[in-house]
Formats: C-alpha cells, sequence, structure tokens
C-alpha cells in the first residue's frame, strides 16, 4: 500500500501567500512575453524592410517562433537547476531575466537606423525571453501544487493559468490604449516602446515578491532525505519519456488553442475581417479579461469531475467550436469578432486549467521541474510558438480563411487519443510518486531506475 504524504499541510494564508507571489510574479512573465504578438504589425515595420506586408509578417512571426525554439532549452536547463536549487531561485531569477530582455526590445533602434542588425537584436532579445520562459510556468505550477492540499490542487493551479490569461489582457489593454490615443506616426514612432519599458518595474517588484517566498515544502524533504536523487537531464529523459509524450500530445492542443486565441486572433481581425485596430484590441481585452474570470471556475470543476473528463471536455469544446468561432469573426464587427473570440475562449481556459494540475501531478519531486517543463514547453515551441505563423501560412497559401480552424480541430482530435494514454491524477497523493517511490526505486549507485 502507498505511503500518504504525511507533512503538515500549508496553512490557507500560507497557500494565499504561495498562490498570489506565483501568480504576481506569471503575470509580469507573460504580460512582457505577450505584447510582442499584440505589437506584431508594427513590429513589422520597424524591424524589417519595406516591402510586401504580408511577407512582413511572416517574418515578425518567425521571430515569435524562435523564442518559443529556445523555450524547451530554458526549460530544460531551469528545470534541472529548481530540482536541485529549489523552486523559489529558479522562480526569482526567471522574472528578471524576462523583464531584461523585454526592456531591451523597447530600447532597440530600427531597421532605418542601422539595418538588418535590428532584425538581428530582436531576435537575440526574443531568444532571451524565450529561455526565461521556459522556466516560469512549469517552475510557477510545482511551486503552488506542491503546497496545496490534493482534494484542492486544480483550485490553486487554476489561478496560474488565470494569470497568464490576465496579463495577455493587461498587455492588450495597454496596447488598445497606445493605439486609440496617439496618431499612427507616433505610435510607429515610439508609443510601441512604452509596453516594453514598462518591464523595467513590474520585473522588478516581481523579483521582490518572489525572493521573500519560503522553500516548497515537498522539495525540501526530498532535498533532505537519505536517498534524495537530483536526477541528471538525461535520465529525467530515459526514465520519464512515456508520460512526457503522452503528457506532450495533450498539451499540443492547449498550446495551439491558447496562442491562437490569444495572439493570432488579433491579426485575423485586422488583416482577413479588416477590423479597426482599436476595436480588436478592445474585443479581445473582453475576451481574456473572460478566460482569466473563468479559470479559478474551471479550476473547481477539475477537482470536481476528474482530470481526463475535464481534457475531454476541452477537446470537444475546441473541436466543435473552432470552425463556428472563425466563421463569426470573420464576418466583421466588433460583437462577432467578440463572440468568435469567446467561443475559442471556452475550449482553451478548459485545456489551460487542466494541464496546469497535469505538469505536477504526473511526475515525481525530485524531477517534477525537469520534465514538466521540457514537455510543456517543447510543446509550446512546436504548437503554440509557429500557431500565428502556420495560420498566417495557412490562410496565404490556401485562400481559406477557415484554414487555421480546421488546423485547430485537427490538433484537437489527435490531443483527445492522447487524453485517454494519461492515468487520472485527480487526489493521487504526490508522494507516493516522490521520496515514497526513490526509497524503492534508488539503486546502490544512486541512480532512479525503472518505476514499477
Amino acid at each position: 500500500m502507498t505511503t500518504l504524504y504525511t507533512a503538515t499541510p500549508s496553512s490557507k494564508t500560507t497557500l494565499r501567500k504561495v498562490t498570489g507571489a506565483a501568480a504576481a510574479g506569471t503575470v509580469v512573465e507573460w504580460f512582457d512575453f505577450a505584447i510582442y504578438g499584440f505589437l506584431a504589425p508594427v513590429i513589422a515595420r520597424t524591424f524589417f524592410p519595406a516591402g510586401d506586408h504580408i511577407t512582413g509578417l511572416l517574418q515578425t512571426f518567425a521571430v515569435f517562433a524562435v523564442a518559443f525554439a529556445l523555450r524547451p532549452l530554458g526549460g530544460a536547463f531551469f528545470g534541472a537547476l529548481g530540482d536541485r536549487i529549489g523552486r523559489k531561485k529558479v522562480l526569482a531569477l526567471t522574472v528578471l531575466l524576462m523583464s531584461g530582455a523585454t526592456a531591451t526590445i523597447g530600447l532597440l533602434p530600427s531597421y532605418s537606423s542601422i539595418g538588418i542588425w535590428a532584425a538581428v537584436l530582436l531576435t537575440l532579445a526574443r531568444s532571451v525571453q524565450g529561455l526565461s520562459a521556459g522556466g516560469e510556468y512549469a517552475g510557477a505550477v510545482t511551486y503552488v501544487i506542491e503546497h496545496a492540499p490534493a482534494d484542492q490542487r486544480s483550485r490553486y493551479s487554476s489561478w496560474m493559468p488565470a494569470a497568464t490569461f490576465a496579463s495577455f489582457c493587461g498587455a492588450a489593454l495597454l496596447c488598445y490604449l497606445l493605439t486609440a490615443n496617439l496618431p499612427a506616426e507616433a505610435m510607429d514612432s515610439w508609443g510601441w516602446r512604452v509596453p516594453f519599458l514598462v518591464a523595467v518595474p513590474l520585473g522588478l517588484v516581481a523579483f521582490y515578491i518572489r525572493q521573500r517566498l519560503d522553500e516548497s515544502p515537498m522539495f525540501l524533504e526530498v532535498l533532505n532525505s537519505a536517498t534524495a536523487v537530483h536526477a541528471p537531464l538525461r535520465q529525467t529523459l530515459r526514465l520519464q519519456w512515456n508520460p512526457m509524450l503522452a503528457l506532450g500530445g495533450y498539451i499540443s492542443l492547449t498550446a495551439l488553442s491558447f496562442y491562437t486565441f490569444s495572439t493570432y486572433m488579433t491579426t485575423f481581425l485586422r488583416e482577413v475581417a479588416h477590423l479597426p485596430a482599436d476595436q480588436v484590441l478592445m474585443s479581445n481585452v473582453i475576451a481574456l479579461a473572460f478566460a482569466a474570470a473563468m479559470a479559478p471556475v474551471l479550476g473547481r470543476v477539475c477537482d470536481r469531475v476528474g482530470r481526463r473528463t475535464t481534457m475531454v471536455a476541452s477537446c470537444l469544446l475546441l473541436g466543435g467550436l473552432a470552425v463556428p468561432a472563425y466563421l463569426l469573426a470573420s464576418t466583421g464587427g466588433f460583437g462577432n469578432a467578440l463572440a468568435g473570440q469567446l467561443l475559442l475562449a471556452l475550449g482553451a481556459v478548459t485545456a489551460n486549467v487542466v494541464t496546469a494540475v497535469l505538469l505536477s501531478e504526473v511526475f515525481p519531486t525530485a524531477v517534477r521541474y525537469t520534465a514538466s517543463a521540457i514537455t510543456y514547453n517543447v510543446s509550446y515551441a512546436i504548437f503554440g510558438g509557429t500557431a500565428p505563423f502556420v495560420a498566417t501560412f495557412l490562410i496565404a497559401s490556401t485562400g481559406n480563411k477557415l484554414a487555421p480552424a480546421i488546423y485547430l480541430t485537427a490538433i484537437a482530435a489527435a490531443a483527445l487519443l492522447a487524453a485517454f494514454l494519461l492515468p487520472e491524477t485527480s487526489g493521487r497523493s504526490l508522494r507516493a510518486s516522490s521520496v515514497a517511490e526513490q526509497d524503492a526505486a534508488v539503486a546502490p549507485d544512486g541512480e532512479m531506475q525503472r518505476r514499477v
């Protein structure tokens, strides 16, 4: 019989402090990461040579994808570091890196000033953003869930997707205010830089908050145990590859739906539906605020109905509503644009909420940060970072404005299959897959053995 976790549970006061601090840092991290997508048309004009508009957008989204390509590397590095030295220190470091890289983008000279070097420097700054983001989300949800009661893990972890949607909402709102109140010339000249420079004070505040946190008690238990294992990356991949593949298959839908909803739809509404920029951003602000508000509600639902039911629901929602959502959004008008985004939000939020809790429930404590960060970021690199590029390319090459929706529907079908490969982890003791497992599965030479 599996030994249950017996360490003193975190008090409600501690849980609120931990969740609030993790969410605050997540808001700052993803605000910094989001503004690039919302300002893509301006960035295309600033950092790339004048010419074909679609080509400029594709180049901008290619740089967007570069940051995602580096997220798995960041996940592997910061994940292994977080499993070795602790969650708290790594989370403080990632928010500093993200803020510094974001502020750098706001200070870069344009293509008209230094030519191709503008695009090169932009790519380098985005690369640092990608490395930082790779260590952020999985670490934040791991830190929160290692404090939470077994029957309320999704309730508390759901504040991380809520924080992510809220940060995108804040980024969209700031971009809206600038777009609505500045002449186009001023926006192209200096207005677009303001959101990037806001990263400096926000980052310092988030760093201060995270520095004052205590370490995860579950991590400390593993760290101080006689059989503590700080598994190298190679061992993590060798021993956890099966659940990593299954979970990654499902997260492909989470990644694609999130960036289709939060980032690409603003470009779609401008370029395909020909909606004015201020209406595009305001409709996106409302939809993102709705998503942020829904996340904690769905977190409680996920704890009640279980992980697999929630995964299946997200696949059906996204698979069934993607085409209607795009049809509505493409007809033009503020109301239709908002309605289309709200339809996408239903499935995107559901997928993000269950993904947050699965990242920690599927893997043992000793390698939880490493395995979850790699799984999450590889999926996001392949399906999230490429979402705006692929969607733009599909419409340009096929002439079919519903092509991105068909793509999303196909990924939803594949994710549904992956959902049935994952075990039901709701309410399962995290310790049963951490210290207790290690006690029974550590070889004399200290290497972790395959779970029986």
